[in-house]
């Protein structure tokens, strides 16, 4: 890796995603000096809310509910009491509580309820916070949220991708209900969709927003309290990027060259700034992405960014291709009776891309800069990253085709001079598409963060900007960085999620850890046996921390986020319990192909498990490189039950190729994709049969959809004498005929040889064992054609099998419930 200057102004982030554990559904209410908490959970006899001391870690009742309740019901005349929320008073052993709008002060000492007036500030609900956070899933409950400003509000839910979906508006002195789920995250915004604010969902939530609740909101940081997100910098991750305009003047395209027009003088003197444009080397925008034909020329103002004071601008030349099309027959279109041709634009692997080159101008006297396009001559994707503040400079980030070459490059707007600042190279690939592999941080004193796998595993190295020289790595050891979470410059630590950082616990276990910049005092903050999920309460002075693992349900914990040390215990759910009579899923590890390395994986057991009878097995698989895919937090039950339960051991293991291990581990797919893990998978089944007599390996199924159905197939091309049966859904069974990013990502470019060795459809003639192929007749995800390719191979090859066609329905139709019983039959007939 070379490392090169970057200035302080800048910050880079690429693909940082949130911990993907279960939902937490403990929320946190302080009170004024940060002594005592109290929160709501669910038990077996219904919602119950609890006080907690930080000092003595001590964690009760808040009161006896039993008692209170009927005290209201019997004093008050309240029928079915239900207590909103509650609150702590300014004397010992008492608190309010809300009950349908009126309030009650109760003494936990002797249970007493006493009817109080609202306490000024109880309506001063200050949970809103300003940057839009993902829904997470946590327990079903019901929200109301009371509009007490003078103006009306609307609502949106923001989704699990971070979208909006509208649920309506809130009138002036009305609420807004509604059924949803703790962790699900609301959009509050005025009446012309300006956002006013987000909150998380809490257990039965009765929110009250007042003007004060807007107001503080308003003047509080954009950082979001309940994720716990870095500080907010001026940044184009976070501010509207946009340089894109002048005060002065507008960019035009005319006959696919280049203009500069006068904003406030539409007829004046325009200035063409250049002649060498036409049809194949065109200034109109181009869409981004898969997207490469020309918008709208009416609209056409070309793909331009101006410099933040106007005196530069920089444009996008592009060579256009023509884009491939996959083309499929919908039998019933709208449900007319004529089936309809439908298409849609698709690059696949070897696929000419179009070539943009990056043209610099001065406005001032609209000569133009030349940049040399040598170090980013030949991109898969390139973008402009941002501005320098002074205008002087600007950066590019440049993934070039093949994915072993990866820059961040700086180019002196007055010069066009271009050097890179970072550049990654791999001889397998760079893994540019995985979460947060590659992050480049603002640090103080001329200083940046960057995470790189040159170790062999993915760390953060604190580089110095004016000589381009590691000053030291932050992280190291044989774990992954696999998300930040916050920076704080001025104490100089960063916190961050790593997975193998316990030796003797599941590798892929989410942990969450803090370190200084210059390495030293790192601590890991969690410490149960599972995977972790954090929050920060009380001003970053503590952490919520809930884990839990397949075989554990969630356990929640307060910790101090200076040391990790546990306060108090939260809550517990007991695994037991949500289970049922017994564990209906177990974790299970054994050594790979080189009787070293540890595979971890799990097992799902039938509902009516007998340990006297003998079980068919059946593989789960997807074996996508692109992350892992074991489950690793708890469920009370998995999809794969509904075949368990049918009279099969179903397992899922993580086998070599897939991520977040070493990056040893992760190259073995590459230009490997038929290898899928299978040598490490069959010895991991093999080694749990001699723990568990009950599976019988001798008979063995496998399934899979999309990159687990490439898999399936290939289980009875190449280790059909231990996989006998397979159902493979909506499989990409060669490579060349799949989309282009996620292929040429592992498997290589140019498209050579190795391509058609790793293709189902080229090595269909191998098929032994009985194989169902499932195949939705939309499929815009996977080319439908890579299916019925096979299907035609098999033919030719005079192989017996069964191929299901599922009219209308998209990428997964194999798991629709008609096609999931036809597969289940499928296992039940050749299996048992």
């Amino acid at each position: 890796m070379r490392l090169h200057t970057v200035p302080t102004i800048f910050l880079f982030v690429v693909n940082l995603v949130a911990c993907s554990v279960t939902a937490q559904d403990v929320a946190l209410n302080w009170s004024k000096d940060g002594s005592q908490f109290w929160y709501q959970t669910q038990t077996k006899s219904g919602p119950e809310f609890r006080v907690g001391t930080v000092k003595t870690g001590e964690v009760k009742p808040a009161f006896d509910h039993l008692r209170v309740n009927r005290s209201i019901e019997q004093q008050f005349q309240i029928p079915n009491p239900s207590i909103q929320r509650i609150g702590f008073l300014e004397e010992p052993h008492a608190c309010f509580i809300e009950v349908q709008g009126q309030f009650f002060r109760v003494n936990s000492l002797d249970q007493s309820v006493t009817k109080i007036k609202k306490p000024e500030w109880v309506s001063e609900d200050f949970r809103l916070f300003r940057r839009k956070a993902r829904s997470k899933d946590g327990q079903r409950t019901d929200l109301e949220v009371h509009n007490e400003t003078k103006d009306l509000l609307t609502i949106s839910w923001v989704d699990r991708k971070g979208q909006l979906k509208p649920y309506g508006e809130i009138a002036s002195g009305e609420k807004f209900e509604t059924g949803t789920w703790a962790g699900h995250v609301w959009q509050l915004s005025s009446a012309d969709g300006t956002p006013i604010g987000y909150f998380e969902t809490r257990i039965n939530d009765r929110l009250i927003i007042n003007q004060k609740a807007i107001d503080n909101v308003q003047r509080s940081s954009p950082r979001n309290p309940q994720t716990a997100t870095r500080p907010t910098r001026d940044t184009p991750n976070d501010r509207k990027r946009g340089h894109r305009t002048s005060r002065e003047w507008k960019t035009s395209i005319r006959d696919h060259n280049l203009w500069l027009v006068p904003k406030n003088a539409p007829n004046g003197a325009a200035i063409q700034l250049t002649k060498d444009g036409n049809k194949t080397n065109s200034f109109l925008r181009f869409g981004s992405g898969q997207h490469w034909f020309p918008e709208d020329p009416e609209n056409a103002s070309g793909d331009v960014e101006w410099s933040p004071d106007g005196r530069f601008l920089i444009a996008k030349q592009t060579k256009p291709v023509t884009q491939r099309q996959v083309h499929y027959i919908e039998s019933f279109a709208n449900n007319d009776l004529q089936p309809a041709l439908q298409s849609y634009a698709y690059p696949k692997p070897g696929d000419e891309l179009p070539i943009n080159r990056l043209r610099l101008f001065s406005v001032k006297d609209g000569k133009e800069i030349p940049i040399s396009n040598q170090l980013f001559e030949n991109p898969f994707s390139m973008r402009i990253l941002d501005w320098g503040a002074d205008s002087s400079r600007f950066w590019i980030y440049y993934n070039q085709r093949g994915h072993q070459v990866l820059r961040i490059l700086e180019v002196d707007a007055e010069k066009g001079t271009v050097r890179p600042v970072v550049e990654e190279t791999s001889n397998t690939f760079i893994h540019y598409s995985g979460d947060s592999k590659y992050v480049l941080e603002h640090l103080p004193n001329q200083q940046f963060l960057w995470a790189s796998e040159r170790s062999g595993w993915n760390h953060l190295y604190r580089i110095d900007a004016v000589t381009g020289e590691v000053v030291n790595a932050v992280t190291s050891g044989e774990f992954n960085v696999r998300s930040i979470e916050k920076i704080d410059p001025e104490r100089q630590i960063v916190w961050f999620y790593a997975v193998g950082i316990h030796q003797d616990q599941d590798p892929y276990h989410w942990h969450f850890c803090r370190a200084h910049f210059d390495g030293s005092d790192f601590r890991v903050l969690t410490q149960g046996d599972g995977t972790h999920q954090v929050k920060f309460e009380k001003g970053d002075r503590y952490l919520v921390d809930t884990w839990s693992r397949v075989d554990q349900a969630p356990i929640t914990e307060l910790r101090d986020a200076e040391s990790g040390a546990l306060i108090a215990q939260l809550q517990k759910k007991d695994t037991k319990s949500e289970f049922g009579r017994r564990p209906l899923t177990t974790r299970f590890t054994a050594k790979g192909r080189d009787g070293l390395t540890d595979i971890w994986g799990i097992i799902h057991w039938p509902m009516n498990f007998n340990a006297n009878a003998r079980y068919p097995v059946i593989e789960s698989i997807y074996a996508g490189p692109h992350d892992h895919h074991v489950p690793k937090h708890f469920r009370k039950r998995f999809g794969q039950h509904r075949i368990a339960d049918a009279g099969f051991i179903v397992v899922q293991i993580d086998g070599m190729g897939t991520a977040w291990r070493s990056k040893k581990f992760h190259d073995v797919c590459f230009q490997n994709l038929r290898d899928a893990g299978f040598p490490d998978r069959i010895a991991w089944i093999r080694k749990a049969a001699q723990q568990y007599p009950s599976m019988d390996i001798s008979r063995v199924g496998i399934y899979g959809g999309s990159a687990g159905g490439q898999n399936a197939m290939a289980a009875l091309l190449w280790h059909n004498d231990f996989y006998s049966v397979a159902v493979a859904d909506c499989g990409c069974h060669d490579n060349r005929m799949d989309k282009i990013w996620w292929n040429e990502q592992w498997m290589g470019w140019p498209v050579e040889d190795h391509y058609a060795k790793n293709s189902n459809m080229e090595n269909a003639h191998l098929m032994e064992g009985h194989l169902m192929l499932t195949l939705g007749e939309t499929d815009r995800n996977v080319d439908p054609a890579t299916t019925t390719q096979v299907v035609q191979k098999l033919i030719e090859a005079n192989k017996d099998f069964e191929f299901v066609l599922l009219p209308g329905q998209g990428h997964g139709a194999g798991e629709s419930q008609w096609a999931a019983r036809k597969r289940l039959n499928f296992f039940i007939e050749h299996l048992q």
